[in-house]
């Protein structure tokens, strides 16, 4: 199995777990009220973690497989908005098959939030910036919810 498919199949897996998490969070009654909840006042919320789950699928595809996806730039305020969020994440990596990704060995730069150019193979920049940080934010996402006493099986 090739990088690119691994790492596809991580993301539309991933996504369709985090809505139905969502659809929980949106049955709740507290639905909306739950985007604003964050694991600890120095940390971002939950809609904000939405948000960047969404951005490592979007800067993924666009360093890799042939660009035009727009990230969102702010933090859904409903859970039906976080929810079309997800589902238009799944249709734009519906959209460029793993087949299209550039070759593994193929060098990438990106700039990681700092003021610093990193260089890598695609294979490791899915590997060690890609995943781990698509993983961090779905996990703080499934966290909130945990803490706000969301049963979520």
């Amino acid at each position: 199995m090739s990088y690119a498919t691994s790492v596809y199949t991580v993301f539309d897996q991933t996504l369709a777990m985090l809505d139905g998490l969502l659809a929980k969070a949106e049955a709740d009654e507290r639905g909306d009220a739950l985007l604003a909840e964050k694991l600890a006042d120095d940390m971002l919320p939950l809609a904000t973690q939405v948000r960047f789950v969404g951005h490592q699928v979007t800067n993924t595809l666009n360093r890799l497989a042939g660009g035009g996806c727009a990230h969102a730039e702010t933090d859904p305020t409903t859970m039906a908005d976080a929810r079309a969020h997800i589902a238009d994440l799944r249709a734009m990596l519906a959209n460029h098959a793993p087949e299209s990704w550039l070759k593994s060995d193929t060098r990438v730069e990106y700039n990681a939030g700092s003021d610093y150019l990193f260089a890598s193979e695609a294979h490791e920049y899915t590997r060690d910036w890609v995943i781990p940080n698509f993983y961090f934010h779905v996990t703080t996402a499934y966290a909130i919810l945990r803490s706000k006493g969301l049963n979520l099986g």
